[in-house]
């Protein structure tokens, strides 16, 4: 006798995909707690950052999630020759499909399961859910308009024969802002990658899923959702269904470190003037060599603006460990220009490795944010109403970078050179000109608007709870 009705959501296994799925079913349960949700949690032998800490506080906190912790299988970090780690997830997820298979009997056996919702990486899943007759929905982690780009991409490839990174020329995709060809999503630069043929791959299949789940709001995006919504991203095939449901995001501190961490990075911040303070803090995955973290260091003294600056050590020399290895605690003294730390003191906090970033944005003082682009953190910016400046590093970062600046306005743009460097003359100067010119007034006042957008739509009657409530009723209608 099945005694329950539930959800089955598989995520990536990246810190952004599988916090911001679990993430997903905190908030489905806290609008419709008669579910039960088990969240199949797939064992990387590669680190894409911790989260152990973090499962283990949402399974003490929310008992009708259930983690259900997918076999390790064989795989070898010497058989990628892509420089993405996307390539690697793409071949950890299909070796898992067989866990996932046996993971759906065993589950559908003591439960109805409604809807199984996969992470946009895990589309191999699509066929798992189908030999069970369980719908399956995609959850899309970063923006409407990425998605539009994605679902457009079939298209892009038919019509080109080029690489992204060998052209010379803006991409008309609808919905968005004419894309630089080299700020397309990095993994897809190179025609000839293994990410560029997975991608492709994804991008075809995903409008074969019961429909699409996205973590944004409608008055964030209107043009790309506009362009979803008429079907031109899709033109030779139906579009899904498409929920906007967001911005979804962690309530509290998302992953690893805290402590006395924690406590310093918000007893320093409650001791600063009101929004007086730059954050600079570049996610799981986000790292710089030694001489670019100096010439960081060189362009915030100058800036004369008070930050916290969140350091990690730099990227290991031997590539093949770099996914495999957690990176060491950063010695400052070694890292940062000499003295810069004693000179800096009164007005800049550094800390290694981590800062609860979610805390950090939600404090008064915070009036910026020096951001990778990951589009946890700039929903986690929005909803706190502070402006960014966009310093891309890699996956669909540089998308967002245009998006950011060119479309939504809340951000200013960090230029590197040709080789990705950025000077300490460049730092200084977007630093500087959020904190104090009339444009960086100018986007602090559009982001303090898109906070108030963001809480409307999340409030009874706005568009994220509508968009939710169609979801779930579909999901109870089923038999």
């Amino acid at each position: 006798m099945k005694d329950s009705v539930s959800l089955v959501l598989y995520p990536s296994p990246g810190v952004g995909h599988l916090v911001s799925m679990v993430e997903l079913g905190k908030f489905i349960l806290n609008h419709y707690p008669s579910f039960s949700i088990t969240i199949l949690i797939p064992t990387p032998p590669f680190n894409l950052g911790s989260v152990t800490s973090y499962i283990n506080r949402v399974s003490t906190t929310t008992p009708s999630i259930t983690f259900h912790h997918l076999p390790s299988v064989p795989f070898s970090l010497d058989s990628n020759s892509s420089p993405h780690h996307e390539t690697l997830i793409f071949e950890f997820l299909r070796l898992n499909i067989p866990n996932v298979h046996h993971a759906l009997q065993t589950i559908s056996q003591s439960s109805t399961i409604r809807a199984f919702i996969f992470d946009f990486f895990c589309i191999n899943s699509l066929d798992v859910a189908a030999a069970f007759n369980i719908p399956a929905y995609c959850y899309y982690t970063s923006a409407a308009s990425c998605l539009a780009l994605f679902l457009y991409f079939p298209t892009i490839h038919r019509n080109t024969t080029q690489s992204f990174k060998d052209m010379d020329a803006h991409l008309e995709v609808p919905g968005l802002p004419p894309v630089p060809a080299r700020d397309m999503v990095k993994p897809i630069l190179d025609r000839t990658d293994k990410a560029y043929t997975g991608l492709l791959n994804m991008s075809t299949h995903l409008p074969k899923s019961s429909g699409v789940i996205v973590n944004t709001f409608v008055s964030l995006e209107i043009r790309a959702i506009k362009a979803l919504s008429n079907g031109v991203c899709v033109p030779e095939a139906p579009t899904p269904p498409i929920y906007y449901i967001g911005p979804v995001i962690a309530a509290d501190d998302r992953t690893g470190g805290g402590g006395s961490y924690t406590t310093e990075c918000l007893t320093w911040l409650d001791s600063q003037p009101s929004r007086s303070v730059v954050f600079l803090c570049f996610g799981s995955l986000g790292l710089f060599s030694a001489v670019q973290l100096k010439e960081i260091a060189v362009g915030l003294e100058k800036s004369g603006q008070r930050f916290l600056w969140v350091v990690r050590s730099p990227p290991n020399e031997d590539t093949s460990k770099r996914f495999s290895e957690l990176p060491p605690e950063p010695d400052l003294d070694a890292l940062l220009p000499e003295g810069f730390l004693e000179r800096t003191k009164d007005r800049g906090l550094v800390v290694k490795s981590w800062a609860p970033q979610t805390a950090v944005l939600k404090r008064e003082s915070v009036g910026g944010f020096v951001t990778h682009c990951g589009w946890n953190s700039i929903l986690e910016a929005v909803t706190a109403g502070v402006p960014m400046v966009a310093w891309p590093l890699y996956a669909e970062q540089r998308l967002n970078r245009v998006l950011l600046v060119e479309e939504m306005k809340l951000a200013l743009w960090m230029h590197e050179s040709e080789d990705g460097f950025v000077s300490a003359a460049e730092v200084e100067k977007q630093v500087r000109g959020l904190m104090e010119s009339e444009e960086g007034k100018a986007i602090r006042k559009r982001t303090l608007a898109m906070r108030d957008g963001s809480s409307a739509a999340m409030s009874e009657g706005g568009s994220s709870l509508i968009d939710l409530a169609k979801l779930v009723d579909i999901w109870r209608m089923r038999q």
